[in-house]
C-alpha cells in the first residue's frame, strides 16, 4: 500500500498573529512616548522653577545693592493703602540719579518708584518706575503749582508677576519701632523688611535690608566751606539718624597758608 504524502505546512504568520504583534507594538510605542512626554514635562517644570528662583534671587540682589548704595541725601518715602484685603505700596527713592539708555536715548532719572499693581487675576505685579524729575512733596521741581499727579514716569519695567502679597515695614533707628509707612525728610530708616509670596500656594518669604548710616554730602560740603578746610567738621545726622564726624588728616593747611608745617621738637 502506497503511503499518502503529508501536505506541506504553509509558512508565514496568521492574521491573528499579525494582529497580536501590532497590538503589542502599539502598546510599547505608547509606553515609550508616555515616558518621554512625562520626562519632558518634568524637565520643563524643573527649568521653569529654576528660572523663577533665579529671577527672584536677582530681584532681591537688585534691592540689596540699591539700598546699600543710597547716598546720604536720599529721600525715602513709603506709602501703603489697604484695598480689598491687599496692601498696595509705593516705595519712592529720590536724589538717586541713574543714568542709562532708554529707547536709544540717554536719560537720567532723579527718582525711582517700586510699586505694586493689582491685576485682573487677583495677583500683584511689581513695577519699577523711572521719573525724570523729583516727585516727592516739597521738592523744588514741584514748586510753581505743579503737583505730584502731573509727573508721569518716562519708563516702566515689570520686575515680578503672580505675587500673592508684597508688604514692607521700616525700622526707625531712633525709636527702634517698626512702621508700615515712612515720610520723614532728612533721615532714612535703619532697616527695611519685605514679606512676600508668589502664586496661590507660594511659600512666604521674608528679607531684611540694612541701610548703612551715611552723611549728607551737601551738609559736609557746606561745613567744609564754612570751616575753610582746617577744622574737623561734625556732620549732621545721616541715614538712620547716626551722627558722623569728618576728621581731616593732620598737616592739612588752607590754600592761603603757605607756611611749612612746624617740625616736631626733638626729645631731650
Amino acid at each position: 500500500m502506497t503511503p499518502i504524502p503529508a501536505k506541506p505546512r504553509p509558512t508565514g504568520f496568521t492574521l491573528l498573529e499579525l494582529v497580536m504583534a501590532m497590538l503589542l507594538l502599539t502598546i510599547l510605542i505608547g509606553m515609550v512616548f508616555g515616558i518621554a512626554r512625562t520626562s519632558l514635562a518634568l524637565g520643563n517644570t524643573v527649568v521653569k522653577s529654576q528660572n523663577e528662583e533665579m529671577l527672584h534671587q536677582a530681584f532681591f540682589e537688585l534691592l540689596g545693592q540699591r539700598f546699600s548704595a543710597l547716598p546720604g541725601n536720599t529721600r525715602l518715602d513709603l506709602k501703603v493703602q489697604n484695598t480689598s484685603g491687599q496692601y498696595l505700596s509705593d516705595l519712592t527713592l529720590q536724589n538717586v540719579p541713574l543714568s542709562f539708555t532708554w529707547g536709544g536715548q540717554p536719560r537720567i532719572a532723579k527718582a525711582v518708584q517700586l510699586s505694586t499693581v493689582r491685576r485682573r487675576s487677583g495677583f500683584l505685579s511689581i513695577v519699577l518706575r523711572y521719573y525724570e524729575d523729583e516727585v516727592l512733596p516739597g521738592s523744588a521741581s514741584l514748586e510753581g503749582g505743579k503737583s505730584q499727579l502731573d509727573t508721569a514716569p518716562f519708563a516702566e519695567v515689570e520686575l515680578l508677576d503672580d505675587v500673592a502679597f508684597f508688604e514692607w515695614r521700616v525700622l526707625d533707628g531712633r525709636s527702634m519701632e517698626w512702621q508700615y509707612d515712612w515720610d520723614v525728610q532728612g533721615r532714612l530708616p535703619l532697616q527695611l523688611e519685605l514679606t512676600l509670596a508668589f502664586g496661590a500656594k507660594g511659600e512666604e518669604m521674608r528679607h531684611i535690608f540694612w541701610i548703612a548710616p551715611k552723611q549728607n554730602p551737601e551738609v559736609v560740603l557746606r561745613q567744609l566751606l564754612q570751616s575753610g578746610g582746617t577744622q574737623p567738621a561734625a556732620a549732621q545726622p545721616g541715614g538712620g539718624g547716626q551722627p558722623g564726624t569728618i576728621i581731616l588728616p593732620a598737616g592739612n593747611l588752607p590754600a592761603s597758608d603757605t607756611r611749612p608745617p612746624t617740625p616736631p621738637t626733638p626729645p631731650r
